[in-house]
């Protein structure tokens, strides 16, 4: 048995993780219509999101893992601009991509929901630390 990392045990993680294999369906169909360029940026875009959970999840602050997490959010965004760009050119039917829109969607609202989870641990370690330090120098 092996071991089972932090990031995998994140839901949004995995829901992310089964979405691309969807998006890299996608890719495959566009390196049969010689596409190949297409194809790889759309699989990078969508490791990008996963990547940045994962290396996020590694991270020794929440202030850090925010960030990546942001980075994750900005991918998903990379992601759909290209599957939309891929339909107004004609590569891709809009019913091909429309339920993958909007699991993307669904994607990007779990990882703003997660940092914003992150930043207010922040805020609220940084509120307790501010009042150590006025309780410190009061007294």
């Amino acid at each position: 048995m092996r071991t089972t990392f932090r990031f995998e045990t994140l839901n949004v993680w995995q829901r992310a993780a089964d979405v691309s294999l969807l998006v890299f369906g996608h890719a495959d169909r566009l390196e049969r219509a010689k596409q190949f360029r297409f194809a790889e940026q759309l699989r990078s875009a969508m490791l990008s999101v996963t990547n940045n959970i994962a290396e996020g999840s590694g991270s020794v602050s929440n202030r850090e893992f925010a960030q990546f997490i942001n980075i994750a959010r900005r991918s998903v965004f990379e992601v759909v601009n290209m599957l939309v760009m891929f339909e107004r050119h004609g590569l891709v039917e809009v019913d091909e991509i429309a339920e993958l829109l909007t699991e993307l969607e669904g994607i990007s609202k779990m990882l703003e929901a997660f940092r914003k989870k992150l930043a207010s641990t922040l805020r609220s370690v940084a509120v307790i630390a501010i009042g150590f330090v006025l309780i410190a120098c009061c007294f």
